[in-house]
């Protein structure tokens, strides 16, 4: 017994001793940069596994939406240090300053980003490759955002919310909602992608039976995938492949579901006599990769999927998720939405349909969706891997020149919402005014969609779909918050961290925000 204590004891130390090691060894090669520690890293699986923080113990994944720009603050600089010991002893930097950003994003062969083949759900795709990889499926992919799938989005995107009003709601002159995000920003947004990204029609009472040879409609297969798509990227295989949870059992069926409605696709357009002038995101990548004479440059079916589903992944979800906080935002704040309302009708007079030539005009609803989005971005960080040993140069809080050196490997990431929240760039940065995107703003300190050569291709999709459905919902309805007794005492702080409380999914999400919809 003396013996088997006396091995693990000595093996608890020569842990202990490595891991002490190891530390001021990584430590040392960020010359001791100030930053924070926890047992548990921030970032990565764990850190979305364990979103909530725990002083020194768990970084937490929604560290940086608790503290936003205060670890900057107390280290002095917009660049800092995050040292954890599980999975293994590392030093990560994080970065709010724009300069430093503006620097990484515009170096890719320096900086690029870290592997990201989770994500190669279906095959490889335009977000997770590098090099000439990326620069393949770039030059297929940018085409398929084009003018004319913007005007299919805007079209589309009114005749849905039309149909929501006239079919769904009809006359009710109030509609309480328990959670926005399930009623109604979801679906909606899922429609759209369906029939602006895959040139499927359909709506609130269409596609209710599954196709021949089909277990699942495909408007069934598309809403499995997207309220469920992180169980599929973070499960690991061997549950996946046994699939013994139903839900784990069910996102499976909707993953093949949707994989065999997509290879239909493909084959009916090919072999179609006569081809139909289509203007979707599948049509168009399919098409772009068709007639590239250079057959390296051509798409493999499976990259086709692998690229239809990383446009299903940025542009449904994020969409959703962004307009249930804008009508949130808006239901607190009464008197910036009367604003939007008369802004809207004074673009839009007498009740008609808004077009898409107007859009440029509706200069208030563009505001208010670039407040939501700097408030509550999508994505809270980009990561990014040094290559190759080299430094990053910074000014500290007090002007003073600061270099700081990263070893080949270290993990980067840029900090979306301390950037958002950085008071160097936004006067009252936690406060929602959409009047400061009026006239000059900080472009560099904006990054919902990234920067730099990897910004987001589907940023005009998502600004189109965006403005389109908050114009037509403010134009006939007034958004205010659900009436529940048991919070009817509580102050605007309190009510803001009840209705904003996120939720762990793979982009930002509202965990539940109860809204009223009154007819104007």
């Amino acid at each position: 017994m003396n013996t088997i204590v006396l091995v693990l004891l000595s093996t608890i130390l020569l842990v202990c001793l490595k891991t002490y090691v190891d530390l001021r060894a990584s430590l040392k090669a960020i010359n001791n940069h100030p930053g924070y520690w926890s047992l548990i890293s921030s970032f990565g699986l764990l850190g979305f596994m364990f979103q909530e923080p725990r002083r020194g113990v768990i970084g937490g994944n929604l560290r940086f939406w608790r503290k936003r720009h205060l670890d900057f603050q107390e280290a002095g600089i917009d660049v800092i240090s995050h040292t954890s010991f599980f999975p293994n002893v590392a030093s990560r930097l994080i970065i709010a300053d724009t300069a430093v950003i503006k620097d990484i994003t515009g170096n890719r062969v320096r900086f690029p980003k870290p592997s990201y083949d989770a994500l190669r759900v279906w095959g490889a795709n335009i977000i997770a490759s590098e090099g000439e990889e990326w620069k393949r499926h770039r030059k297929v992919s940018a085409p398929a955002f084009s003018e004319p799938n913007n005007r299919l989005v805007w079209t589309e995107t009114v005749k849905i919310m039309m149909d929501l009003f006239e079919n769904l709601w009809g006359s009710r002159e109030e509609i309480a909602v328990d959670h926005v995000v399930d009623s109604i920003t979801l679906p909606v947004a899922l429609f759209v992608i369906s029939v602006a990204g895959f040139g499927r029609q359909v709506s609130w009472q269409s596609d209710l039976v599954p196709s021949p040879g089909h277990k699942l409609s495909f408007k069934d297969a598309l809403h499995v995938i997207s309220v469920d798509m992180w169980i599929q990227i973070f499960s690991p295989k061997f549950l996946w492949n046994s699939a013994p949870l139903k839900r784990i059992a069910d996102v499976k069926l909707g993953y093949e579901e949707l994989e065999q409605y997509m290879l239909e696709m493909v084959q009916e357009r090919r072999t179609a006599e006569k081809k139909e002038e289509c203007y979707d995101l599948f049509s168009n990548l399919l098409d772009a990769s068709d007639s590239e004479s250079d057959g390296s440059v051509r798409l493999t079916d499976r990259e086709l999927l692998g690229n239809i589903f990383i446009f299903l992944l940025a542009g449904h979800e994020t969409t959703a998720h962004t307009l249930a906080f804008a009508f949130g935002l808006l239901a607190m704040h009464q008197d910036y939405q009367e604003k939007l309302y008369q802004h809207i009708k004074s673009v839009v007079p007498d009740g008609r349909l808004p077009t898409y030539e107007e859009m440029n005009s509706l200069t208030e609803c563009m505001a208010v969706f670039y407040e939501t989005l700097r408030l509550f971005p999508p994505v809270q960080s980009i990561p990014k891997v040094a290559a190759e040993d080299t430094t990053l140069v910074a000014a500290d809080h007090a002007g003073n020149k600061v270099v700081i050196p990263v070893p080949r490997g270290t993990e980067l990431q840029l900090s979306v919402i301390s950037v958002h929240r950085n008071p160097r760039y936004w006067d009252d940065p936690h406060a929602f005014k959409p009047e400061r995107f009026h006239g000059n703003w900080p472009r560099d300190a904006f990054l919902p969609f990234s920067s730099g050569a990897r910004a987001c291709l589907g940023r005009r999709f998502f600004e189109t779909e965006g403005i389109a459905i908050l114009t037509m919902l403010v134009l006939r309805y007034k958004i205010e918050l659900k009436d529940e007794p048991e919070f009817a005492h509580e102050t605007y702080e309190e009510r803001w961290q009840r209705l904003f409380k996120l939720k762990p999914v793979i982009t930002i999400a509202p965990a539940r925000l109860p809204l009223v919809f009154k007819k104007r």
